[in-house]
C-alpha cells in the first residue's frame, strides 16, 4: 500500500523520539514503506527547492531516487506587474503574467502549476517531502544546513543587516511554504556562507579595530557556497580522487562572481567578504577597493553611504568601465567592434581573476585543478583563455580547440594533457546541493 512520503515524515517527527537508535529508526521508515537506496544508505524522498529573491521565486521540484529535476520555473516581478514561466521534464511548459502581491501568493502559484494543467507533475501538495531553502547570509551562527524552526527564521532575520535585500526576501519565502504547506512539511535551509565557515582566521578577519568584529561580526564571510562546494565534489569525482587528496581552485564567474581556494575539501580563503561586493570586479559591481576611493568619492559628489552603496554596486565593474553593459554579450560586440573601454573592462576582468589564482596557489601551497562554473565560466571561452594565459610555470595550459567546444552545459577537462594542472568546466547545480542537504537531513 502506498503513502505519501510527506505523511510518513508527519508520523516519524514524533515517533522518532521513541526509538533512539538508528536501527530502530530505519524499522520505521521501512514499515511505512519510503523507498530506500542500498548503496547510498539513504531514504529517497522528493524535495522542492526554492530560492526566494527580492522581487523574484525560483523552484526546482527534483526526485532523489535518481535525482532528476521533474520541474523548475520561476515568478518574477512580486509585487509589480508579476509573470511566471514554468517548465517540466516531459517537456511541457507555460508562460504568463500574473500579479502577485508578495512571495505567498507566488508559491501558491508555484502550487498550482505543479499540480494543475500542462505542467502538472503531482496530484496534491503532500507529494512534496520537503522543502528546501537557498539562504545568501548565514553569519557566524550558521556554519551546517538545518531544519527550519522559529527560532532559525528569527536568527535568518536578524542578520538583515548583513544582507538586507536577500535575507528578508528568504523569511518571506519560507514563511509563505509554511502558510501553504503548514508545519507537517519539514523545511530545510542551506546557506551560501556555510562552506566557506571552515576559513581560518587569518583569512576571514579584517585589519580593522577588532572591537567591531566583536559588536557587529565584520568578518569575511564569503558567497556562493553552494555552488563552489558542488563544483569542487564534482572535480574530484571526475578525477577519480577523494577531495581530502586535492587542492582545488573554484572560480563562479557570471555576472556575481567569486573564487574559492579548496584544500581538502575545505575552505581555506574566497574572494567576496562581508558582502558580495568584495574580490574583483563583476558586471556591476567595482569588487576591491582602496577605502580612500569611496570617501574621496563620498566627499567631492555629496553622497550618502546609500549612494555610494548603489554606485559600488550596480553602476561599476565592468558596467562602469565599459560605460555599456553588464552583460558580457554586449561587451564583446562593442570590443569586436574597437571600443576601446570595453576591451579595457575585458582586460581588467581577466587580469583581476588570474591575480586571484596566482594568490590562492601560494596559500594552498599549489593547485590540482581550477574549475571554472557560473554563466561566464561554463560559456565563455575568451575568459578562461585570457586567465590561464602565460602560466605554464605554474603547470597551466588550456588547450584551445577543447576550450572552445566546452559550453552550453557541457562538462569538462579543457588543459593540455601534459600538463600538471587540470583545468576543468563543470555547470554548476546549486539547486542539487540544496536537495542533497535536505534529503540528507530528513535521512537523519
Amino acid at each position: 500500500m502506498h503513502y505519501h512520503i510527506t505523511v510518513c515524515l508527519y508520523i516519524i517527527q514524533y515517533q522518532i523520539k521513541k526509538h533512539k537508535s538508528f536501527q530502530q529508526r530505519n524499522v520505521i521508515f521501512w514499515e511505512l514503506n519510503i523507498p530506500f537506496d542500498k548503496k547510498k544508505g539513504l531514504f529517497l524522498v522528493k524535495i522542492l527547492v526554492i530560492n526566494a529573491g527580492s522581487s523574484s521565486m525560483k523552484y526546482q521540484f527534483i526526485d532523489m531516487s535518481n535525482e532528476q529535476v521533474i520541474a523548475k520555473g520561476i515568478c518574477e516581478r512580486i509585487g509589480i506587474s508579476g509573470t511566471i514561466k514554468a517548465t517540466t521534464h516531459t517537456g511541457a511548459s507555460v508562460s504568463y503574467e500574473k500579479n502577485f502581491k508578495n512571495h505567498t501568493e507566488a508559491f501558491a502559484e508555484i502550487e498550482k502549476v505543479l499540480t494543475t494543467g500542462e505542467t502538472k507533475v503531482i496530484n496534491n501538495m503532500e507529494e512534496v517531502s520537503a522543502v528546501g531553502h537557498r539562504i545568501v547570509q548565514g553569519g557566524s551562527i550558521f556554519k551546517e544546513s538545518c531544519l527550519v524552526t522559529e527560532k532559525v527564521i528569527d536568527d535568518i532575520e536578524g542578520l538583515c543587516d548583513l544582507a538586507p535585500l536577500h535575507n528578508a526576501a528568504h523569511v518571506q519565502g519560507i514563511r509563505s511554504c509554511l502558510t501553504a504547506l503548514g508545519t507537517k512539511t519539514p523545511q530545510v535551509v542551506v546557506f551560501d556562507t556555510s562552506f566557506h565557515a571552515t576559513m581560518p582566521e587569518e583569512a576571514y578577519m579584517f585589519a580593522i579595530p577588532y572591537e567591531y568584529y566583536e559588536k557587529y561580526q565584520i568578518r569575511r564571510y564569503g558567497f556562493h557556497g553552494t555552488s563552489h562546494r558542488y563544483v569542487s565534489g564534482k572535480c574530484a569525482e571526475l578525477l577519480g580522487k577523494s577531495a581530502s587528496e586535492l587542492k582545488i581552485i573554484t572560480c563562479h564567474l557570471g555576472n556575481g562572481s567569486s573564487l574559492a581556494a579548496v584544500k581538502g575539501g575545505k575552505v581555506i580563503d574566497t574572494s567576496m567578504g562581508l558582502t558580495p561586493l568584495d574580490g574583483f570586479m563583476m558586471g556591476s559591481r567595482s569588487g576591491s577597493l582602496d577605502p580612500s576611493v569611496v570617501t574621496f568619492i563620498q566627499q567631492k559628489e555629496g553622497l550618502t553611504p546609500k549612494q555610494t552603496d548603489d554606485l559600488l554596486n550596480k553602476k561599476s565593474g565592468v558596467l562602469g568601465i565599459s560605460g555599456i553593459s553588464s552583460d558580457d554579450r554586449d561587451v564583446t560586440a562593442a570590443t569586436k567592434q574597437g571600443n576601446k573601454r570595453a576591451a579595457l573592462a575585458q582586460k581588467m576582468l581577466a587580469y583581476q581573476i588570474k591575480k586571484y589564482i596566482g594568490s590562492y596557489i601560494a596559500a594552498l601551497g599549489g593547485v590540482d585543478a581550477i574549475v571554472f562554473t557560473g554563466g561566464l565560466g561554463e560559456n565563455v571561452s575568451w575568459v578562461r583563455k585570457a586567465v590561464c594565459e602565460n602560466m605554464e610555470y605554474l603547470g597551466i595550459k588550456l588547450n584551445e580547440e577543447k576550450n572552445e567546444i566546452t559550453k552550453k552545459g557541457l562538462c569538462g577537462d579543457i588543459s593540455e594533457a601534459d600538463y600538471s594542472v587540470r583545468l576543468m568546466v563543470i555547470p554548476t547545480d546549486e539547486e542539487m546541493v540544496i536537495a542533497r542537504d535536505t534529503a540528507a537531513l530528513i535521512n537523519k
